[in-house]
């Protein structure tokens, strides 16, 4: 049985707490077992919403602050009400402390927070904060198997084609997890999508991280990318350790002449590569460790 706490966002956009009632937090305890949200809602029936994941290790929300500035970002890109930060902020460290309360000590959390436009014809946005038990990451920290999969448009498609929505973390997610199935049939457990140019993009949950020499690079993210929280830090631990950082255009094949890969994500954190399209890649796994250590331990 899954161990979760769950709050309703009663007031998750700005203004909204200026009608609730007086004491109000804008956020309520709710039970994570029953029926929440309306069927009508456009988040269940458009995928008309966005969303974050936050790493919580040892009772702290890791990158909160980005995490929360990202969530206004996406909803600014679906012309979604601005949330309202100092709401969303004190509900998902109450969620945190209620979950400790509730179930004891676990050393790995996450909490999902959801906005959406709400019910159809309402308005009225709708939001929760759902904190639970991360998964068992140990294995995939160790080194996953990973295929690139075209992702069908350009790298400049956040330029040519802002209505696509390239760089806002939508719940409208049928298409990554379709490319983790397609991984899967493929004997291989993630994906790193490549532009209809011959670029190197991101995961369907991740950034790509590339070690040449002592460069470690990422893809810049003016080509549709969604900016990585973690990879944000993984760079501060590359830095150091003596290592250059740079954010750059990366052509596809050259991820084959790599020394080494990453795939970063918030709770899973920093999966080492160690295939690519059947290719092996060695693993540093003391590095690799030391990587995950210090995202671990991240308290800001």
């Amino acid at each position: 049985m899954t161990r979760a706490t769950l709050l309703t966002i009663t007031a998750p956009a700005v203004g909204a707490a200026d009608a609730a009632p007086s004491g109000s937090l804008g956020f309520a305890a709710a039970d994570p077992d029953a029926p929440q949200v309306l069927l009508t809602d456009l988040g269940l029936t458009r995928g008309d919403g966005v969303f974050e994941t936050i790493s919580v290790v040892d009772a702290h929300p890791q990158a909160l602050e980005p995490h929360l500035l990202r969530l206004a970002h996406s909803a600014a890109l679906l012309d979604l009400a601005e949330p309202d930060l100092a709401v969303w902020r004190l509900a998902v460290l109450s969620g945190i402390e209620a979950f400790h309360l509730e179930h004891g000590h676990n050393r790995e959390l996450y909490a999902k927070l959801i906005l959406t436009r709400g019910a159809e014809g309402t308005g009225q946005p709708s939001g929760w904060v759902y904190v639970a038990d991360a998964e068992d990451f140990g294995p995939a920290r160790r080194g996953i198997r990973v295929v690139t999969l075209d992702r069908g448009y350009r790298h400049d498609v956040a330029e040519t084609s802002p209505w696509l929505l390239a760089g806002a973390k939508t719940l409208s997610y049928a298409t990554n997890r379709a490319a983790l199935r397609e991984a899967a049939r493929r004997g291989a457990d993630d994906v790193v999508f490549v532009s209809s140019d011959g670029f190197a993009l991101e995961g369907p949950t991740s950034n790509v991280i590339v070690l040449d020499g002592h460069t470690v690079r990422t893809p810049q993210t003016d080509q549709g990318i969604l900016a990585g929280t973690t990879q944000a830090s993984v760079f501060e631990f590359f830095e150091q350790q003596g290592f250059r950082t740079s954010y750059e255009r990366i052509p596809a094949d050259a991820l084959t002449r790599a020394d080494a890969l990453w795939l970063v994500s918030s709770v899973r954190q920093a999966a080492p590569v160690t295939h690519l399209d059947g290719q092996e890649f060695p693993v540093d796994a003391p590095l690799s460790d030391a990587l995950n250590e210090f995202l671990l331990s991240r308290t800001s």
